[in-house]
């Protein structure tokens, strides 16, 4: 193993489910709520991109704590009936990573519950830990609590973890704990995000072909 443990980002880094369900919700939510709205796939990658999503509802729909909570469960509700398809050579490298003794964790902003149903649908194997959006807004990316309890409890040095994920809070979250990073770039093609993404990360890759190679 080149880490004892792969901390997997989900949506867009596992499951490719922004462009499938994220983003049609959204569309689906301004349509009922801000008619005249709307927001294009890319625009919506690049907001959560930076400055995230829960900043870009207040900032660009003027969102307040009851509409965000009204948009929350509107997702969850759509999400219940959606299931999104995990990217092909995924289940590979957790799979040899789980079978040659190592840890696979995930850090999301989706909740813990649809993780685990994803997983369970594509047969991947079941992480060891779960950290996602129920968590409290302090504790969730960028900010890399969920990475030092999981150096805790496995007891675990920043140099053995690999933080695999598509967006700049996962980016943030590594460099603020000292774990390593990988850019996952297989999502999308979107110039801002990659010139960002092979500026400032040392590990980018376009396909998860080309993250098993370095992983192997």
């Amino acid at each position: 193993m080149k880490y004892r443990c792969l901390v997997f980002d989900h949506d867009d880094t596992v499951v490719n489910s922004t462009a499938t369900i994220h983003h049609p919700c959204f569309r689906e939510f301004l349509k009922e709520y801000y008619p005249g709205r709307d927001i294009s796939l890319e625009e919506y990658f690049i907001q959560n991109f930076t400055p995230g999503f829960v900043e870009m509802c207040r900032r660009e729909y003027g969102m307040d704590d009851a509409m965000l909570e009204r948009e929350k469960d509107y997702w969850l509700d759509y999400v219940r009936g959606h299931v999104p398809a995990a990217y092909p050579g995924i289940r590979e490298i957790m799979l040899r990573q789980k079978e040659e003794g190592g840890l696979l964790c995930v850090v999301s902003h989706s909740m813990r519950t649809n993780i685990l149903r994803d997983f369970r649908a594509n047969g991947l194997p079941e992480p060891d830990l779960v950290y996602g959006w129920e968590l409290p807004p302090e504790h969730r990316k960028p900010d890399p609590w969920a990475l030092f309890q999981i150096r805790e409890t496995f007891g675990l040095a920043p140099e053995e973890i690999l933080v695999i994920d598509d967006l700049k809070p996962g980016f943030d979250m590594a460099v603020r704990c000292g774990a390593d990073f990988a850019a996952a770039g297989w999502s999308y093609d979107i110039a801002f995000i990659e010139d960002f993404m092979r500026t400032n990360c040392r590990n980018y890759f376009k396909t998860v072909a080309e993250l098993d190679c370095f992983l192997l």
